[in-house]
């Protein structure tokens, strides 16, 4: 298993993972939204790669303040092989080197089992009110 930086030419391959592992791809994961993720900290967004195949894939950012963990996926045929554990302690290595100290992540409500995998690695919920809004 190999874990590095995602290259445009995984594009294609991280799509279809997310879709797999059930994660809604919305507008903010087109071409054009990810170009301009990799101009700010392209060594935070990456893949897992067992025999040639993406079987995992995670999306850090940093803001300056806190690290961010988004879409992280594991294929179905890969769950429960600590592969998630080994992708977010590659990330969380980098974060702690560009001077992180706090990671954040958001999980849908009704999404129980993705709830465990953070607690068993460490996160604690919060009890914070998520807002957004679209700005188009």
């Amino acid at each position: 298993m190999i874990v590095r930086t995602f290259h445009f030419f995984d594009y294609d391959a991280v799509i279809a993972l997310w879709q797999r592992a059930g994660i809604q791809v919305s507008q903010s994961d087109s071409v054009e939204r990810l170009r301009h993720k990799l101009e700010r900290d392209p060594e935070l967004f990456l893949v897992a790669i067992h025999e040639e195949q993406i079987v995992g894939a995670v999306m850090g950012s940093y803001d300056g303040r806190r690290g961010w963990v988004n879409h992280l996926a594991v294929d179905p045929s890969y769950q429960g092989n600590q592969l998630g554990k080994i992708i977010m302690a590659e990330l969380e290595k980098r974060f702690k080197s560009i001077g992180c100290e706090k990671v954040n992540l958001l999980i849908e409500r009704d999404n129980e089992a993705v709830q465990g995998f953070y607690e068993k690695n460490g996160f604690a919920s919060d009890d914070l009110i998520f807002m957004e809004k679209w700005i188009r």
